[in-house]
């Protein structure tokens, strides 16, 4: 049964939220084929869309001072849907560990095949204290999905990364206006943007894989620059395999500078 985006209530509450959807012209590349930030924006819309229909949505929960914050995700893309094909996105919570709420995401092509497999953690934030909360105070409501898993142990989807010691400084981005969300800050599918800019684009179009793991630790505001620092991964699996990390400029008082996000990206023709 596919659910209404349109109306995120009007069918019932769902534990798995799935739409159909073609993929437009503004998904895509000079190779026909879904980005890698495309994937990320059906994710966003989709778990707005799901967490309006579970009662957990935007309105519930600034209504109880509290906020999602999207911590870690891990994104695996066997192949990449063609222009105009028909897809399915599902998504779904899966428990908690620890202080993060997980939620895990599927693309299935057109036969019905998983071709996007997902894994992320979310934080509820006190919007007043600034605080994280323990999961405890918001997942009452929330279905567990026992054993629905989209990524194995192995792959140890939304864990954190480590910081790397050998990064260089490749580009330079402030931010501005069409970079900002609703809540006022940079929206977590920029930085996707932002560090498929600094690669070649011949890497990005031939690529017919795709890995990529992030970790979000600091919101960057409007005005703020960020530096997008980058270095090659030694892998033996993939030999396309870079590190990132976003490096906010602005810190007063002589304190070091803040990371706004960490990751590491991995691409196979």
């Amino acid at each position: 049964m596919f659910c209404d985006p349109s109306n995120p209530k009007g069918g019932g509450v769902v534990d798995v939220w799935r739409e159909s959807v073609p993929v437009r012209f503004g998904a895509i590349d000079k190779s026909d084929r879904m980005t890698l930030d495309a994937v990320f924006n059906y994710f966003q819309e989709a778990a707005i869309s799901h967490a309006e229909n579970i009662g957990v949505g935007r309105d519930d929960m600034t209504a109880n001072k509290q906020a999602w914050i999207l911590s870690r995700i891990s994104v695996l893309v066997s192949r990449r849907p063609d222009y105009c094909e028909n897809i399915s996105v599902s998504t779904w919570p899966r428990g908690s560990e620890k202080l993060f709420v997980i939620r895990n995401y599927q693309i299935n092509d057109k036969d019905e095949i998983p071709v996007v497999r997902a894994r992320s953690a979310w934080l509820v934030l006190d919007i007043e204290k600034r605080r994280p909360l323990r999961p405890q105070s918001i997942t009452a409501p929330i279905p567990l999905n026992e054993g629905r898993e989209t990524l194995k142990p192995e792959d140890k989807g939304a864990a954190g990364l480590e910081e790397r010691t050998n990064l260089r400084k490749t580009a330079e981005r402030k931010a501005l206006y069409t970079d900002l969300d609703a809540n006022g800050h940079v929206n977590h599918i920029r930085y996707i943007q932002w560090m498929q800019d600094t690669l070649a684009p011949g890497l990005l179009e031939n690529a017919a894989k795709i890995r990529l793991d992030i970790n979000y630790l600091n919101e960057v505001l409007s005005g703020e620059t960020v530096d997008l620092m980058s270095a090659l991964i030694e892998d033996d699996n993939c030999k396309n395999a870079y590190a990132f990390e976003g490096i906010k400029n602005e810190q007063s008082g002589g304190e070091a500078r803040q990371a706004a996000f960490r990751a590491e990206l991995r691409l196979w023709d």
